[in-house]
Parts: structure tokens; C-alpha cells; sequence
């Protein structure tokens, strides 16, 4: 569609005509100068361009600038900015401030994430070398019953995930109500229960 026919008259009176305009001229350059534009026509005195209401206001001398005259000289201003490309569709502003924030909120998740996803490796390293030494400092366990080495070592690594997994809870909501989470509790010391009867010899 032609840029000129996004033009509606809204009102017309003598010596006034108001418009309703596209919003692609309602681009802060691009209305700048229309305004201009349009106020370099002679007879023209007053130009009032509403960019968040798209509307176009014009007053002017119907002697030296009758109606007809102004809508021919309106739509080669057009013809001029749509042959200059200026007409083109551009991505929605958005104010600075409202930009940082964003890069800011979107930094700190990232940054928050990665921590926390280092601290979990950093901690699972941590206790698998710790079950790795202890493994290694009983190799006749190993060579005298293999099967049972295994899953101790893979009971262990258990227990140590659950511990990490849950110790946010267990420090912050369990301990302080522990009624309300006994369920949860009766879990740990059935698991423990389990770990120690497992660690029992035969």
C-alpha cells in the first residue's frame, strides 16, 4: 500500500486539517522532518505531529496555500522520504534505561548460575576424591570381596549426592521445623540406618 493512502483526513475546516497517520512516520527522525517538510510549505504557520497518537495537525493560509495545493506538496514530502529509504521499518526503540536493566538482570542470572553450577562440580570432585582415597586405602576389601567394595563405594556416592542435593533444605527448613518435615526426616534415618547396617560385617 502506498504511504500516502495511511494518510486519513480526520477533520478539515478552513485554514485546518488533521490526519491520522502511520507509524512508520512516527519515528523520531522521520517525524522530525515531516515536520520540517511541511512547515517550509508557504502558507503553512503551525505543525503539531502527535507521535503517540498518531495524529497530524496542520494550519495554514487558505490564500496562499489553498487545501489541494498542501496535499500535493504533503504527498511529494512523502515521495521524497520513501525514495530515500528513510520509510523503512526499524525495530521498536527501547529506552536505555530499560535496556541495561535488562543486560544487568540477565548478567546476574547468568552470573548466579554459573557459580552455582562451579560450586556443584567443585563439590562433587571434591567428595568423589575423597571416597576415591578412602576406596583406595582398603585393597584387600576389594580383592576379597569385589562386589561388596563396589557397592559400598557406590552407596557412598549416594549418600554424599543426596547430602548435597538437599542441605539448603535440611539447614533452612528442616532443623528449624522438624515436625512439619518428619517424613523427610524419617528418610535420613532410615538412610543412615542403612549406611551403618551396610558397613557391619557379616
Amino acid at each position: 500500500m502506498s504511504i500516502h493512502k495511511e494518510f486519513v483526513v480526520r477533520y478539515r475546516d478552513e485554514g485546518h486539517v488533521r490526519f491520522q497517520i502511520p507509524a512508520i512516520v512516527c519515528d523520531s527522525t522521520v517525524a522530525q522532518i515531516l515536520h520540517d517538510g511541511i512547515l517550509s510549505i508557504p502558507g503553512v504557520y503551525s505543525v503539531n505531529l502527535y507521535r503517540s497518537q498518531r495524529k497530524l495537525s496542520i494550519r495554514y493560509n487558505e490564500v496562499a496555500c489553498d487545501f489541494k495545493s498542501l496535499a500535493v506538496q504533503l504527498a511529494q514530502l512523502l515521495t521524497d522520504l520513501q525514495k530515500s529509504g528513510s520509510l523503512v521499518a526499524k525495530p521498536k526503540e527501547v529506552s536505555p534505561w530499560k535496556q541495561k536493566l535488562s543486560e544487568k538482570l540477565n548478567s546476574f542470572k547468568v552470573t548466579n548460575w554459573a557459580k552455582e553450577k562451579y560450586s556443584d562440580a567443585k563439590d562433587t570432585v571434591h567428595a568423589a576424591k575423597i571416597i576415591t582415597n578412602i576406596g583406595m586405602k582398603k585393597p584387600k576389601a576389594f580383592l576379597q570381596d569385589p562386589e561388596k567394595a563396589i557397592t559400598d563405594f557406590f552407596t557412598d556416592v549416594l549418600v554424599l549426592f543426596m547430602i548435597r542435593l538437599h542441605w539448603n533444605n535440611i539447614t533452612q527448613l528442616w532443623i528449624v521445623s522438624p515436625f512439619k518435615y518428619r517424613y523427610e526426616w524419617m528418610a535420613v534415618f532410615y538412610m543412615v540406618y542403612l549406611l551403618v547396617r551396610s558397613r557391619k560385617p557379616k
